[in-house]
């Protein structure tokens, strides 16, 4: 007779659902027996221009040192994120994607009894890192489908020790300013540690979001969280950086797998911070690609939601469910966000010009269809 392991797993853990990543081609195929070469995935928010080159030689100088462990403390990727990001080596800390980050995070600081705030249709890792280690997740109601700071400063209590922000914001897109930052974080009590999630702000163009490191000297109770896998074109590689106090970092470097980020990917990272030109054009395709998207839903008689990342939430007014297995069967895959709380909508990663194409064309016919 076996145990019940459900029911032995921490409290937190059996009410949690895996998170559910953007289908893969590949499965997609098999499913419904499609040329793979012919399906279009718009779903996972990656970068459509393919890795910089300076990073793919960069890996394929570093494969004769597979026998080699990484450098468990990532020298060269921190010195250049360091002199880059205008902070000390001490404070950065280096995430096997930022998805690392905010789950060090929780490690280090939450525990049973204590709490974690963020935002209503907020990224998915928020209370899949705070409930596996037995925390509360408090979740405050969005205001137009983004962060409402005033009432998320006011959900925090005594047992609170992370507030996670994210600016733009996974799955909406939508944003906040550099007064309402200032004015959010003049007023989080010190005890508190405010994890400003920044994975899309590559895409920012001047002064459209505010930056989180010219925050970091004024508040210690700051951390900055970004990553390599969105304007860098790194995804599959993991790689993310947090920037903090010394202490913070110290505390975080703690609880880090000793080589949680591989010598390939500390290799792609140093060149890819380096290649100017590859992230300009990241931004310029992603420009692009938001206005032509936009442009194809204007023609369906579709609302959005206004967005600075490198994806765009599509509202159907109506289930989304249906339309998205429809796309599907066009071999198209986007996104649904029900698990969000938003079942009207498809989340739209920017791709290529004839992927976006090819995607408002499927919507067409799906929507047609009825």
């Amino acid at each position: 007779m076996s145990g019940n392991f459900l029911a032995l797993a921490q409290p937190g853990v059996q009410q949690l659902s895996p998170y559910v990543p953007g289908k893969p081609v590949d499965e997609l195929a098999r499913e419904l027996d499609l040329d793979p070469a012919k399906i279009v995935k718009l779903a996972s928010n990656e970068n459509p221009l393919g890795a910089s080159p300076k990073a793919l030689a960069a890996i394929r100088e570093e494969l004769a040192e597979l026998t080699r462990y990484p450098d468990g403390n990532g020298f060269a990727l921190k010195s250049l994120l360091a002199e880059q990001c205008r902070v000390e080596l001490n404070q950065v800390t280096l995430g096997n994607g930022s998805n690392d980050i905010l789950e060090l995070v929780a490690r280090a600081y939450l525990a049973p009894g204590l709490n974690a705030v963020f935002s209503e249709h907020a990224f998915a890792v928020y209370p899949i890192a705070t409930q596996a280690v037995g925390a509360q997740a408090k979740v405050v109601p969005a205001k137009d489908w983004g962060h409402d700071l005033p009432a998320m400063l006011a959900a925090i209590d005594a047992n609170t020790r992370v507030v996670f922000i994210a600016n733009p914001n996974n799955p909406t897109g939508t944003w906040f300013g550099a007064e309402a930052l200032d004015e959010f974080l003049q007023d989080v009590p010190e005890h508190v540690l405010v994890v400003l999630d920044e994975a899309y702000i590559e895409y920012a163009e001047g002064s459209d979001l505010p930056d989180g490191l010219d925050f970091l000297a004024a508040y210690p109770n700051l951390l900055v969280s970004r990553t390599f896998s969105k304007a860098y074109g790194l995804a599959a590689l993991r790689v993310g950086y947090g920037l903090s106090t010394p202490v913070v970092a110290d505390v975080l470097n703690r609880v880090r797998q000793p080589f949680n980020v591989n010598s390939l990917a500390l290799a792609a990272a140093c060149a890819a911070l380096k290649d100017e030109e590859y992230l300009a054009q990241s931004r310029q395709l992603n420009e692009s690609g938001m206005q032509q998207l936009q442009a194809g839903f204007r023609e369906l008689g579709l609302n959005w939601i206004e967005s600075k990342g490198n994806f765009i939430c599509v509202d159907l007014a109506q289930v989304a469910a249906p339309v998205f297995q429809g796309l599907l069967r066009e071999g198209v895959i986007v996104r649904p966000v029900a698990n969000y709380g938003m079942p009207n909508h498809l989340r739209v990663t920017i791709g290529l010009p004839a992927e976006n194409s090819r995607f408002l064309e499927a919507l067409r016919k799906v929507l047609a269809r009825g």
